[in-house]
Protein backbone atom coordinates (compact mmCIF):
# COMPACT_ATOMS: atom_id res chain seq x y z
CA UNK A 1 0.00 0.00 0.00
CA UNK A 2 1.90 3.59 -1.27
CA UNK A 3 0.50 6.23 1.62
CA UNK A 4 0.85 9.67 0.60
CA UNK A 5 0.12 12.83 2.31
CA UNK A 6 -2.26 15.03 0.20
CA UNK A 7 -4.75 17.76 0.47
CA UNK A 8 -8.64 16.86 0.45
CA UNK A 9 -11.01 19.69 -0.41
CA UNK A 10 -13.61 20.71 1.94
CA UNK A 11 -15.82 23.40 2.38
CA UNK A 12 -18.24 25.15 -0.14
CA UNK A 13 -18.13 26.50 -3.39
CA UNK A 14 -15.51 28.94 -4.24
CA UNK A 15 -14.64 29.04 -0.68
CA UNK A 16 -11.74 25.79 -0.47
CA UNK A 17 -10.85 24.26 3.09
CA UNK A 18 -8.44 21.72 2.86
CA UNK A 19 -7.68 19.32 5.31
CA UNK A 20 -3.96 17.28 5.50
CA UNK A 21 -4.52 13.57 5.34
CA UNK A 22 -2.43 10.31 5.10
CA UNK A 23 -4.49 8.40 2.12
CA UNK A 24 -3.86 5.19 0.43
CA UNK A 25 -2.24 6.71 -3.26
CA UNK A 26 -5.20 4.88 -5.16
CA UNK A 27 -8.34 6.51 -3.50
CA UNK A 28 -9.84 9.19 -4.83
CA UNK A 29 -8.66 12.82 -3.89
CA UNK A 30 -11.69 13.32 -1.49
CA UNK A 31 -12.18 9.65 -1.10
CA UNK A 32 -11.22 8.02 2.15
CA UNK A 33 -8.47 8.57 3.83
CA UNK A 34 -6.37 6.60 6.83
CA UNK A 35 -5.54 9.97 8.79
CA UNK A 36 -6.01 13.27 9.64
CA UNK A 37 -2.79 15.53 10.12
CA UNK A 38 -3.80 19.02 9.61
CA UNK A 39 -5.45 21.55 7.57
CA UNK A 40 -4.91 24.28 5.27
CA UNK A 41 -7.31 26.83 5.20
CA UNK A 42 -5.98 29.41 1.78
CA UNK A 43 -8.82 31.86 2.30
CA UNK A 44 -7.47 33.68 5.14
CA UNK A 45 -5.25 36.65 4.73
CA UNK A 46 -2.54 34.97 5.59
CA UNK A 47 -3.09 31.51 4.94
CA UNK A 48 -3.64 29.45 7.93
CA UNK A 49 -1.75 26.09 7.99
CA UNK A 50 -1.87 23.76 11.24
CA UNK A 51 -0.01 20.47 11.27
CA UNK A 52 0.82 17.83 13.69
CA UNK A 53 4.15 17.67 13.42
CA UNK A 54 4.08 14.59 15.80
CA UNK A 55 2.00 12.53 13.45
CA UNK A 56 3.46 14.16 10.25
CA UNK A 57 6.73 12.76 10.91
CA UNK A 58 5.55 9.40 11.81
CA UNK A 59 4.10 9.14 8.43
CA UNK A 60 7.25 10.83 6.77
CA UNK A 61 9.72 7.94 8.74
CA UNK A 62 7.45 5.35 7.67
CA UNK A 63 7.89 6.07 3.91
CA UNK A 64 4.53 8.47 3.27
CA UNK A 65 5.15 10.46 -0.43
CA UNK A 66 3.95 13.80 0.43
CA UNK A 67 2.35 15.64 -2.50
CA UNK A 68 4.49 18.73 -4.03
CA UNK A 69 1.74 21.09 -2.11
CA UNK A 70 1.80 19.58 1.02
CA UNK A 71 5.72 19.47 1.00
CA UNK A 72 5.84 23.22 0.49
CA UNK A 73 3.54 23.22 3.78
CA UNK A 74 5.41 20.92 5.48
CA UNK A 75 8.65 22.70 4.73
CA UNK A 76 6.91 26.17 5.62
CA UNK A 77 6.12 24.63 8.91
CA UNK A 78 10.23 23.16 9.26
CA UNK A 79 8.95 19.69 9.39
CA UNK A 80 11.42 18.51 5.93
CA UNK A 81 14.40 20.38 7.21
CA UNK A 82 13.55 17.98 10.40
CA UNK A 83 13.19 14.67 9.14
CA UNK A 84 16.26 15.60 6.53
CA UNK A 85 18.46 15.99 10.06
CA UNK A 86 17.26 12.67 11.48
CA UNK A 87 17.80 10.65 8.31
CA UNK A 88 21.76 11.72 8.18
CA UNK A 89 22.04 12.61 11.94
CA UNK A 90 23.72 8.76 12.26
Amino acid sequence: MAVKLRLKRMGAKKAPFYRIVAADSRFPRDGRSIETIGYYNPTTNPATVKIDADLAMKWLRNGAQPSDTVRNLLSGEGLMKRLHEEKNAK
